[in-house]
């Protein structure tokens, strides 16, 4: 059964993302909004497109199999390195330190925008060398594994799982949201999201997006 407290006693919410998604990116902001108004604890994870996808490149694109062969592997192993060799608590401002460089600044997943990410959390810059190395792929693969089998493989990043009323998890794909709800309306879009997650029968709700992601 899940762990379904935190040390600071509140509730957790499991949150798997890629730091190179920028949707991803947009809700995880949104979540830590959601811990101003709720008394929720994220508790941040990694998950890869690039494993992902890795069994259906030729259906893609070319320009999205570029991006996931050529720049999707980098920045989620150096989190993984990162975790394994600093510890879980450096995952989430290491998350925020990448996404405000790759998405807010412009800066794109680049080995400049890598090591200055890691400099800005106070990490050893040469965490950006396990960006071209696959010692701990067995670490990101489980991690990917354990949040994408929560919810099935036809969705993506992010996934966000918590207790349920009968302590088991509920999971979910999303929400996609542009640009990420602050204060009253982040809670209205939580409680919300966790009442539709709730009832078993539910799958999906959606609409076409009419504009990219606001980065604030």
């Amino acid at each position: 059964m899940p762990d379904n407290s935190t040390a600071t006693g509140r509730t957790p919410v499991d949150f798997w993302f890629d730091p190179l998604c920028p949707w991803a990116w947009m809700t995880s902001r949104w979540m830590l909004e959601v811990e101003k108004v709720r008394d929720v604890e994220v508790r941040w994870h990694v998950m890869s497109l690039a494993v992902l996808n890795e069994d259906r490149l030729d259906e893609l694109p070319a320009e999205y199999r570029d991006m996931l062969e050529n720049k999707a592997w980098g920045p989620v192993r150096v989190v993984v390195a990162a975790q394994q060799l600093h510890g879980d608590e450096v995952v989430g401002p290491l998350y925020t330190a990448l996404g405000t460089r790759f998405h807010n600044r412009g800066e794109g997943p680049t080995r400049e925008a890598v090591e200055s990410a890691l400099k800005d959390v106070g990490l050893p810059v040469e965490l950006a060398g396990h960006a071209d190395s696959d010692t701990y792929d067995a670490e990101l693969r489980a991690s990917h594994k354990e949040g994408i089998e929560k919810v099935g493989q036809e969705v993506g990043t992010p996934v966000i799982a918590v207790p349920g009323a009968d302590g088991e998890q509920i999971a979910f794909f999303g929400p996609v949201v542009t640009p990420a709800p602050k204060g009253e309306e982040a809670a209205r879009l939580w409680d919300g999201t966790l009442m539709v997650a709730s009832i078993p029968g539910f799958y999906e709700i959606k609409r076409t997006r009419t504009q990219g992601p606001i980065f604030d």
